[in-house]
């Protein structure tokens, strides 16, 4: 009770409310990371399960649910419609500046779904003109897997800019906003994009990238516990070094 009371004394009220806030701030990090980790093992899950389902093929399969199929194998066979393709701004290969190329593929019905075909050098590639350079016009098959495009910039991303007076369309983008590069085509656009298979041996851009994709629990758990043990430390040992502190004076 003479803790109690002194912790609460003019004297010791502040280092008090200190520790009592700094141990709930810890409380609500190491809760936090345990969300973190529970995020990490649903993702494990769905991506374990997406990537090991068998290959859907798009031309025979219905385009409903395709936005709860992100990294599933997907085939697609359809024409390119370089007209309306687009750019990623700020992408690197190699240390070099470039872009990613994003050009629709019309299915036999006119659905069009987004390819982002891979990487082209800022170098000679400042004007959609330039990017006409890679057009293939025969009918192509693509094999890569289904990605969501995230309609909000990631944690310190950049937004996409609002169109301006006359402006009809962006060539150049920040994310690849499926619902705002789809209102500036013809036709419907579908809510996912595909990432071709990369080369082996990448020869000429575009250079197809997919992301490299770690299955583990990661380091949360283990920042929990740090967390938990920072706040157990502030609110058991300050008692103590009250008590040291009363026997000193």
């Amino acid at each position: 009770m003479i803790i109690l009371k002194n912790m609460f004394s003019r004297r010791w009220i502040l280092a008090t409310l200190f520790v009592l806030v700094g141990s709930a701030v810890c409380v609500r990090l190491g809760i936090w990371q345990l969300d973190r980790l529970s995020q990490r093992l649903a993702f494990n899950e769905q991506y374990l399960l997406a990537s090991n389902t068998t290959p859907l093929m798009l031309n025979s399969a219905p385009m409903d649910d395709l936005t709860t199929m992100e990294y599933r194998i997907i085939t697609v066979t359809g024409t390119y419609d370089p007209l309306n393709q687009v750019v990623l701004r700020n992408q690197f290969h190699d240390n070099q500046p470039g872009y990613f190329l994003l050009t629709p593929l019309i299915l036999s019905d006119g659905v069009r779904i987004l390819i982002e075909r891979g990487w082209i050098p800022a170098a000679g590639n400042s004007t959609p003109t330039d990017w006409h350079q890679y057009d293939l016009p025969d009918q192509v098959t693509i094999s890569g897997i289904i990605r969501l495009g995230p309609s909000q910039p990631e944690l310190g991303g950049v937004r996409d800019p609002e169109l301006t007076a006359g402006q009809l369309r962006l060539d150049f983008w920040n994310n690849i906003n499926l619902d705002r590069i789809g209102k500036q085509m013809p036709g419907r656009l579908l809510s996912v994009f595909v990432q071709p298979n990369p080369e082996p041996i990448p020869t000429e851009p575009p250079y197809p990238y997919q992301p490299t994709i770690e299955i583990s629990e990661g380091p949360h758990f283990g920042y929990a516990m740090q967390w938990f043990s920072f706040a157990l430390l502030l609110f058991f040992g300050y008692p103590f070094f009250l008590r040291q502190q009363m026997k000193n004076t």
